[in-house]
């Protein structure tokens, strides 16, 4: 499940782990700062460590990053279950978006698509031909059309035809663009006119490839619109994969999934233990 830790810790061309029952503070950091933990959450992971680590105080050291209150929330909560998809272009929200779809299909649900993004051209075409392809309905007008608008229908839609999970695409915005901003916040008002309390969830999606540079662009839509939690894409072709320690240690909030291909089944639950035990099996060999 999670292969690019491999990647991550150095040693995916290595055929085994290596079997050690300790490791010293030294090695540790190099391998922490080589995966992209930052440098202020190493310190203070090493800073509670002995000099020379096993197994179950790493394992309580890391666990430990996760230990926050974080306000998870159910898709199965509210009918529409209305859900916006945030991030900068080139995140992966497109495919991102494809693959909850199908994860809802496949567990029964009716599912519709807001083509939010009117931005580009591009964004309205590709999250059409995955409408096609998953054979979903989807809302959606033409390149620089009022986003705002979109939103409004989609929910609207889903609401008369009884759908349970409705998926709205957003534009891939900086959040250093002032008027995209406001656009995006604009978006959010509409959804609660449309619907009392939409969105229901606003998953801001993280480029894993970026590493901890993405920690200060999780902030900026943080403070901007207040994100419910994150999803992680691109996962299986970086050495980052450390990087979801500093994410967690800085973000604080839920990380719903991570995508680690392209297929539709690429998208999966994050589990903290299974994630951290991953680490520990590359640094000390299988439990």
């Amino acid at each position: 499940m999670f292969g690019f830790i491999k990647k991550a810790f150095g040693i995916e061309n290595k055929k085994d782990a290596p079997k050690r029952s300790k490791i010293d503070k030294d090695e540790l950091e190099d391998m922490l700062l080589e995966a992209d933990v930052n440098y202020e959450l190493v310190e203070k992971l090493l800073n509670q460590l002995p000099e020379n680590i096993t197994r179950v105080q790493l394992y309580n050291s890391l666990i430990a990053i996760f230990d926050y209150k974080a306000n998870w929330i159910d898709s199965n909560s509210y009918k529409p279950f209305i859900e916006m998809i945030i991030g900068v272009n080139g995140a992966g929200k497109t495919t991102t978006i494809s693959k909850l779809a199908n994860r809802y299909k496949n567990e029964g649900k009716d599912v519709m698509l807001g083509a939010g993004d009117t931005f580009r051209a591009a964004a309205i075409e590709q999250l059409s031909r995955w409408a096609t392809k998953l054979n979903v309905p989807i809302v959606s007008t033409q390149q620089g059309h009022d986003p705002s608008a979109v939103v409004f229908d989609t929910i609207k839609s889903a609401i008369a035809k009884n759908i349970d999970n409705v998926i709205i695409d957003t534009a891939g915005r900086l959040h250093t663009q002032v008027n995209l901003s406001e656009e995006l916040k604009k978006m959010v008002r509409v959804a609660d006119k449309a619907l009392s309390g939409a969105p229901h969830r606003k998953l801001l999606i993280l480029d894993g490839t970026q590493g901890s540079s993405t920690i200060n662009q999780a902030k900026a839509f943080n403070e901007m619109i207040g994100i419910d939690g994150i999803i992680i894409t691109k996962l299986d072709g970086t050495a980052k994969g450390g990087a979801i320690l500093s994410i967690a240690d800085e973000l604080k909030m839920p990380i719903y999934y991570i995508g680690v291909g392209e297929k539709p089944e690429d998208l999966i639950n994050f589990n903290t233990k299974d994630y951290v035990n991953s680490i520990l099996d590359e640094i000390f060999g299988e439990a």
